[in-house]
């Protein structure tokens, strides 16, 4: 079993270490949004969709580095293929305090943790990032 998602953070995490501009992962709609949160927040730059020959899709994301350090502290799977987790609407935990952002998958769409709690709508905890 193969988690696509997890390989995605895995990218992003390898990327930021090895200091480079940009990271090119394969194309999904849970990626291009989990992408568009994390420029929404601040942790990359930005994300552009690239077609291929032979209609392969590639997601090519922009890494954001601060004084020379990575935006991107730490960024982890929480819920997995072999442990999901979900949480109510009243439960969806702060990451970090409220300092970082949880993407969570609800029934509207990705959003972040902060967002959930306002539209008081719970759902699967993906990841967290600070």
């Amino acid at each position: 079993m193969t988690d696509p998602i997890a390989d995605f953070l895995t990218q992003l995490r390898n990327a930021f270490r090895a200091e480079r501009e940009f990271c090119r992962v394969q194309h999904s709609k849970m990626k291009q949004e989990i992408a568009r949160i994390l420029q929404e927040n601040g942790y990359i730059k930005g994300y552009s969709e690239e077609e291929e020959a032979g209609n392969k899709k590639f997601l090519k994301v922009e890494l954001k580095y601060v004084n020379g350090e990575s935006a991107i502290t730490v960024i982890e799977r929480y819920s997995r293929p072999g442990r999901r987790l979900y949480f109510g609407s009243n439960d969806v935990p702060k990451v970090l305090g409220g300092l970082g952002a949880g993407i969570i998958t609800t029934s509207r769409g990705l959003m972040t943790d902060r967002e959930a709690r306002q539209q008081n709508v719970g759902g699967e905890l993906v990841c967290r990032v600070w």
